[in-house]
């Protein structure tokens, strides 16, 4: 796990946090998720004429101000209704507000995947709660073909994150088939755009036709949204610019494209 230097501090207080966690926790039965289909809701999507879009439950985060207090299961359902393919929802408490428990009420009252977004560093931290994806970060995992294994077995989808070409390539080599681009260095917490442009780029053809590839962060208008699926991306990840804000409202503006 990278926990160097050239780290924003808020970033190693993630990571310390999440190893601190895993540490901590005793290891729970052994889940077995039937999930829903995340490529599948993203077809569903574009075959009703929606962006496959991820809306995001996110009560804070180290780069936006303040906190929504809003019940986080109508949050969800306003979000679903606003045309979401699927939901995220934190499940990290100390940066982001985030619980299981909210997890596991949002998943019981809608008919959407619903990604668990967190990071997970360690294996006995699959069990903490059952969602249909769970996400792997390329730059925080030092066995990426081991534990992604683990969540498959338990049932999972895997959205594994890149932020690089090369780290792309590292994800593809484990056997990744959902890949996110985070817009966003986690290094400094800055967002460029041109990122996902650059690394969809770099994919072999071969590769790009056996994977779902989806653009995370940074994406706030209609103009970002267009960008993003010119430039290839499969599906969408909003947070910010869904939650600031009315979120169905949001939600329709950014799926109506």
């Amino acid at each position: 796990m990278n926990t160097s230097d050239e780290l924003a501090p808020a970033v190693r207080s993630i990571l310390d946090s999440a190893a601190e966690r895993a540490a901590n926790r005793e290891r729970g039965a052994r889940l077995s998720v039937d999930p829903r289909s995340l490529p599948a809701a993203f077809d569903a999507a574009k075959a009703d004429g929606r962006v496959p879009l991820i809306a995001e439950v996110k009560p804070t985060s180290p780069t936006t101000e303040g906190e929504r207090t809003d019940d986080p299961v109508d949050l969800a359902k306003s979000m679903v209704e606003g045309g979401a393919a699927a939901l995220s929802v934190l499940t990290e408490p100390e940066h982001f507000g985030g619980s299981a428990e909210t997890l596991t009420v949002i998943r019981e009252a809608v008919d959407v995947p619903v990604l668990r977004k967190d990071f997970i560093v360690d294996e006995a931290q699959l069990d903490a709660v059952e969602a249909d994806v769970v996400l792997l970060i390329v730059r925080f995992v030092d066995d990426l073909e081991g534990l992604l294994a683990a969540a498959r077995e338990r049932g999972f989808q895997v959205l594994v994150e890149a932020h690089t070409a090369d780290e792309v390539e590292t994800a593809l080599a484990a056997g990744a088939d959902i890949i996110g681009v985070n817009n966003r260095d986690l290094a400094q917490l800055e967002v460029d755009l041109g990122t996902f442009e650059r690394v969809e780029d770099s994919i072999p053809v071969a590769a790009r036709e056996s994977v779902t590839l989806i653009a995370e962060s940074g994406i706030a208008t209609q103009q970002d949204v267009s960008r993003m699926r010119r430039a290839g991306a499969d599906g969408l990840l909003v947070g910010s610019a869904i939650m600031d804000g009315p979120v169905r409202e949001n939600t329709e503006r950014l799926t109506n494209v």
